[in-house]
């Protein structure tokens, strides 16, 4: 049997999951703990973990086709400041130079209330100098040591259209063995202060990620697997070993993201908001169209351009606890039970709550009062938010949060009878502020990607992820569900998550080879961040009002030559999943287009203005075999055709939907949809750029190969 492993690094555990290759059924898990104090570092815990699932579940590992692990040494690292003093090489000259200088000299950096990455600086003058050579570079690193740093980045203004200075200077850097950064190597854009401070950080975790990677190599090599290790990214995707010594910032809030690509791969997504529940927070982060929603990622107040999933972490868990005040119950969180060093008394015993009184703790200098009971025996307890979901029913026997009622309803007895309530009024009060915190975050996600309510579920992930989502599921009235495996969905995120690159560049009326360019790019970065190039989909848009151009690629480390989901619904079951999506019957639907794995619904939805004007849009859902709908379009023109006859198609819908007013003419939003992949060419200016991309895209696509052609409005 071959398998995927995944290995999720965690604050207090390090998990792994085994995921059957062919089936994509979880084969078993373990859990060891996080080795921070081993001289190894977490890499102890990883290979301690690896080894276990090897033997317990007698995989052979020549079998392991696929290992990757997730990690929250960068974040952590960040958050505590564990991190190395940088070193700034600016490179420059003239007024120019002098603005540089005074870009790239940050001091001291403020990560948390109290925690500093600090930074040097030196400054080349290529004027006085004529040019950076060996002799220049060498006196400024070793100036820079002498400072005590212990990583560098190189810096200079639109080092994105000319990196030579500063990739020299990075390789003298490392032939003196100082670990380094250029800026162009973290971004494209420009910005050089936004740009240098990303690197500056990137710097910062350097040594130490590149301990951790060459331990964790070299010990998976020991175990005989020879398959390629890969590390998560902040964006859901994976990333090479070799990539994570470059560009360790990439893999900072990958944590969160690993539990959607789990929940991606296993749920069969459109528009969704995914909530991975620990036992202190819920992350919450966004689906729209089957795909994770992505925004430049923060460290502290520092804004980066990194792309990171957009997480929004609220301070509700399984091990929230009830705050008290006057005799009343006036919230739930964000303190939990292991923050004041308390067990969860649903998982007690029955027997050990005897006589239970209810008492307060503050669990942190300055926080409110929460509740625990301490019962006869000198045992004490706390009243949590897994109680609460225990006593009301939201856990089913066998879930990861099943407690004893029993249990929780004797604990639960003193708060009640305190604030003259019944136990269930008690535990529903306390779910009710749980999840009005929780709202207004979905509320302010589903707002920011204007999801609608009618196609939106709630997902939970996590092994409390029967505690929120249920009862948060009815609060908001959104249709709801728990993943499958939900308590090691993040761990089994890493074993089947796809490798991912984007590269962006700052360029202003980009001309076709500019665009062709930065496709060709971004092909090569996911290459050589190990994916198979047989499997790689690459996008690229171009953002106008930003002069931006972005090349996002995707691709696996190797064919699958299965679905996950193995089998193809039939056409009415595809109508009914989107008859139930528009809100309508399936009677009014029309297939106007299909290949051989989308179809391409439409519902003509006609609408009156004062009564007397008719307006007719059609409604469009692409949906795929297995049911996920992929494209969304209020008002869309369809057009079926072939690869052979594409360009005619293509060029009909540039000469009739392109629209003019006083700005000049303004082409469709044009989506190619060629199998299971949808080339999107909106965006760009003029009609020879989206038909430039599109050649290329569909350069290697059979003649005979049927091909779905979709535009709508830059106004829709």
């Amino acid at each position: 049997m071959k398998v995927r492993i995944g290995i999720d690094v965690g604050g207090t555990f390090t998990d792994a999951a085994v995921i059957n290759n062919e089936t994509y059924e979880l084969v078993g898990s373990s859990k060891v703990p996080t080795t921070h104090n081993s001289t190894l570092g977490v890499a102890e815990g990883i290979i301690q973990v690896l080894n276990d699932v090897l033997k317990k579940y007698r995989i052979d590992p020549s079998d392991v086709v696929f290992i990757a692990h997730g990690t929250t040494q960068a974040t952590n690292a960040l958050l505590e400041g564990d991190v190395s003093k940088v070193g700034v090489i600016t490179v420059g000259q003239g007024v120019e130079g002098l603005k540089s200088k005074r870009d790239t000299s940050f001091g001291d950096i403020k990560l948390t209330n109290n925690k500093y990455l600090s930074t040097e600086n030196q400054y080349i003058d290529l004027k006085e100098y004529d040019g950076v050579n060996q002799e220049i570079a060498e006196n400024a690193i070793l100036n820079l040591k002498n400072e005590g740093c212990e990583s560098l980045v190189a810096a200079e203004a639109f080092s994105v259209n000319n990196p030579n200075n500063e990739n020299y200077i990075v390789e003298v850097s490392e032939k003196n063995g100082l670990a380094a950064t250029a800026t162009n190597e973290i971004s494209k854009l420009y910005g050089l202060k936004v740009r240098t401070k990303t690197a500056i950080i990137n710097a910062s975790i350097m040594p130490k990620m590149l301990e951790t990677a060459n331990m964790t190599e070299s010990s998976i090599k020991e175990s005989n697997i020879k398959s390629q290790l890969m590390v998560m990214r902040c964006d859901g995707g994976v990333m090479s070993i070799e990539e994570v010594r470059k560009r360790p910032i990439l893999t900072i809030l990958s944590g969160p993201s690993a539990g959607v690509a789990g929940a991606l791969m296993y749920e069969k997504l459109t528009d969704g908001i995914f909530l991975e529940v620990g036992g202190t927070s819920t992350d919450i982060s966004c689906v729209k169209d089957g795909k994770v929603m992505i925004k430049y990622a923060e460290v502290g107040d520092h804004k980066t351009y990194i792309n990171s999933l957009d997480v929004r972490t609220v301070g509700i868990g399984g091990g929230s606890m009830v705050q008290f005040e006057n005799n009343k119950i006036v919230g739930t969180g964000p303190r939990s039970a292991h923050i004041a060093g308390l067990d969860y008394e649903v998982y007690a015993d029955p027997s050990e709550i005897v006589n239970p009184v209810l008492k307060v703790i503050s669990p942190i200098n300055g926080d409110p009062d929460y509740c625990y009971i301490e019962c006869l025996n000198n045992k004490k307890y706390c009243l949590t938010l897994s109680g609460a979901a225990n006593i009301l029913g939201y856990i089913n026997e066998g879930d990861y949060a099943r407690g004893n009622v029993e249990s929780a309803r004797k604990a639960w007895e003193p708060l009640a009878t305190k604030c003259g309530l019944t136990i269930e009024e008690a535990a529903k009060a306390v779910m009710d502020f749980a999840a009005k915190k929780n709202s207004e975050v979905v509320n302010k996600i589903i707002g920011d990607y204007d999801l609608n309510p009618r196609s939106t579920i709630f997902v939970g992930g996590g092994g409390g992820a029967s505690v929120v989502v249920p009862h948060l599921g009815e609060y908001m009235n959104y249709k709801y569900k728990v993943a499958k495996n939900a308590p090691v969905i993040s761990t089994i995120g890493v074993a089947l998550a796809m490798v991912r690159e984007v590269v962006e560049r700052t360029v202003a009326n980009p001309t076709e080879e500019e665009i062709l360019e930065i496709r060709r790019e971004v092909e090569r970065a996911i290459i050589n961040s190990g994916a198979n190039s047989s499997t790689v989909e690459i996008s690229v848009e171009v953002d106008n009002q930003r002069n931006l151009i972005r090349g996002t690629a995707i691709g696996t480390t190797e064919l699958r030559t299965k679905d996950l989901s193995q089998s193809n619904l039939e056409t009415k079951d595809l109508l009914a999943i989107v008859a139930d999506n528009l809100g309508v019957s399936i009677s009014e639907l029309s297939i106007v287009a299909q290949n051989k794995k989308m179809i391409a619904v439409v519902y003509k939805n006609v609408s009156r203005k004062f009564g007397i004007f008719k307006k007719i849009s059609n409604n469009l859902r692409l949906i795929d075999n297995e049911g996920v709908i992929r494209l969304q379009k209020n008002n869309a023109n369809v057009f079926q055709t072939t690869k052979d006859n594409y360009l005619q198609t293509l060029n009909y819908v540039l000469d009739e939907y392109t629209e003019y007013n006083d700005g000049g003419a303004q082409l469709p939003n044009i989506y190619i949809v060629n199998d299971l992949k949808i080339i999107d060419v909106s965006g760009l200016q003029t009609s020879s750029q989206v038909i430039a991309l599109a050649d290329i895209e569909l350069a290697s696509t059979p003649e005979d190969e049927t091909l779905i052609i979709i535009s709508t409005s830059r106004a829709d």
